[in-house]
Parts: structure tokens; C-alpha cells; sequence
């Protein structure tokens, strides 16, 4: 079924707070997705001490489903997304690529941010799949042995 025989998937981001920490350190990741990302509750922790850090919650209506973190340096014009996931209650729905369609808007809106990099576990096809689907070319393998993928943007975002 296509997105448009469903209804768009209606997911926003949001600043992880107090109020929906628990509910991201709460998803978890099906077994055998376990080994691709580190966990949010370490996520969290890196970001408290990574100014450029810029953790979200993933939401469809009030509900977390998932958890994404960035960092786009104003003296940098590329952005890189270093945590992505969906919980597995929550995958196989177009969440994922709904949180990945406002994430790129949200970097866009920064105004500064030409090209967006994603690093993945070269065995996780899904995350291939997804990231391939939104225009991002695998560049090659970091010093970690994971896929790094780059996206170019399009132009600024609105009237910048």
C-alpha cells in the first residue's frame, strides 16, 4: 500500500526534554538491529557533553516511536546524522522515512548546511534502502568499517 492509499504519516521532531527522555531511552530496536546503533540512553549521554549535538524524539501525535540525533556546526556546511532509529513496535510503517523526510527539512531550515552525511553498519540493507531512497550515495567505509553515505541538498531552504 502506498503512502497515499494509508494517509501521510504524520511524524514531527522534537527536543528530548525531561518530559520525553524516558520514553527515548524506552525504544528499543528488534534483535537483530541490536549491533547497528548505539544505544539512546549512551546517545543522551555523548549529547550532554557535545555542544553541536542535537538529539530528537521522533513523534507520530503524542506518541515517542523513535529517535534521531545530528550536528550541523555553523562553521561547517555539512551536517551529520550519527543516531537514527525506530522502535520495532513502531517499524515497517513509513515512520522511518517520514523522521529522515523532517530531519533533512529541519537541517535545510538551518540555512548554512549544504551536504548531510549518515554513517550505517554496511550489513543493515534496510538502512541502505532507506537512505538510497532519499538521494544519499555511499561514499565508502570510515575508519570503522561503516558505510558513509552523503546527501547534497538542494538549494537553501525558503527564502534564505
Amino acid at each position: 500500500m502506498s503512502d497515499s492509499s494509508r494517509g501521510a504519516v504524520d511524524i514531527r521532531l522534537s527536543p528530548v526534554t525531561r518530559a520525553n527522555r524516558a520514553m527515548v531511552t524506552a525504544l528499543r530496536l528488534a534483535p537483530g538491529q541490536v549491533d547497528f546503533v548505539a544505544s539512546n540512553a549512551e546517545s543522551l549521554r555523548e549529547a550532554r557533553s557535545d555542544e553541536d549535538a542535537r538529539p530528537r524524539a521522533v513523534l507520530a501525535g503524542d506518541q515517542v516511536v523513535g529517535f534521531l540525533m545530528y550536528d550541523a556546526p555553523e562553521d561547517d556546511d555539512e551536517a551529520r546524522i550519527y543516531r537514527f532509529m525506530i522502535d520495532r513496535a513502531w517499524q515497517g510503517r513509513g515512520y522511518g522515512k517520514a523522521a529522515l523526510r523532517a530531519v533533512l527539512d529541519e537541517i535545510r531550515g538551518l540555512g548554512h548546511v549544504r551536504h548531510v552525511s549518515i554513517c550505517y553498519e554496511p550489513e543493515n540493507e534496510a538502512a541502505r534502502q532507506l537512505y538510497r531512497a532519499a538521494g544519499f550515495t555511499e561514499e565508502g567505509l570510515d575508519e570503522d568499517g561503516e558505510m558513509i553515505a552523503d546527501l547534497v541538498l538542494s538549494g537553501p531552504a525558503g527564502n534564505r
